[in-house]
């Protein structure tokens, strides 16, 4: 297979598993196998070098964009969505066992969860904490 046809796939995978963890970092990981894909465009053979470009993009777009999200987080009407969601009321769409994944529903989406305690299906919950795109919940009872 042609190196540009996997630096290609490489960056549509990351790309679309970034889409589903929202860290920006697989994103510049996506970004860098592109600039790889273009390096292999111009020198097929050179696969160090295709490396090396694709991994001092990525490094360069992690250490310039930091300062620039934490700016962003930081100015005046920035809401972070993922925060909004700690202390609401769901509802357990899937089941929840200590150590095993649920899924939740909060307002009109579904989360996959995680719980300490067991959690039957259609059980009222209350969301603790949300890291990326698993929740924490913890059964309703004693909150009003």
């Amino acid at each position: 297979m042609v190196a540009w046809v996997l630096w290609l796939v490489a960056a549509g995978v990351l790309f679309v598993i970034e889409m589903f963890t929202l860290t920006f970092y697989l994103f510049w990981l996506s970004i860098g196998a592109v600039a790889a894909l273009l390096v292999s465009l111009i020198w097929p053979e050179a696969v160090l070098l295709q490396v090396i470009a694709g991994a001092l993009v990525t490094v360069l777009l992690t250490v310039f964009s930091k300062p620039l999200v934490a700016r962003f987080k930081n100015s005046r009407g920035f809401k972070d969505v993922g925060t909004e969601i700690i202390g609401r009321q769901g509802i357990v769409a899937e089941p929840l066992e200590p150590g095993r994944y649920g899924q939740v529903k909060v307002g009109g989406d579904t989360w996959s969860a995680v719980s300490g305690q067991v959690l039957a299906k259609d059980e009222l919950v209350r969301v603790v904490s949300r890291s990326s795109t698993i929740i924490e919940v913890e059964r309703w009872e004693g909150f009003s």
